[in-house]
């Protein structure tokens, strides 16, 4: 996976469904979830940097399987992609929780 997206507040962009991959370089279809950071937009870019890293520490651990993710401060959420693994998308959501306490699961595909 390539660095982790952070979409602009202020400039307007591309559908998600657009720019997020649909398939896997094998064919096969993807798995999609959101990660709700309440608050995040408020904090002070210090934290919000902080938690742009933590994010990204997270995703090393799981990076044969994310394919593809955007965080959009502006409504401080957090889409992710990943490869058709069982139970991946609650791992990395609760990775994500172990360092980033206020994370919370929106849904899921």
């Amino acid at each position: 996976m390539s660095e982790l997206m952070v979409a602009p507040t202020f400039l307007p962009a591309e559908p998600l469904r657009k720019r997020a991959p649909a398939f896997d370089e094998h064919g096969k279809a993807l798995s999609d979830f959101m990660v709700l950071i309440p608050g995040l937009v408020k904090k002070p870019q210090h934290l919000i940097q902080a938690t742009v890293e933590h994010i990204q520490i997270v995703f090393a651990d799981f990076k044969h399987v994310v394919v593809f993710a955007e965080l959009n401060l502006k409504l401080s959420l957090l889409w992710v992609s990943v490869k058709p693994v069982p139970g991946v998308r609650f791992q990395i959501s609760e990775a994500l929780r172990a360092v980033i306490p206020e994370a919370r699961l929106v849904s899921h595909i």
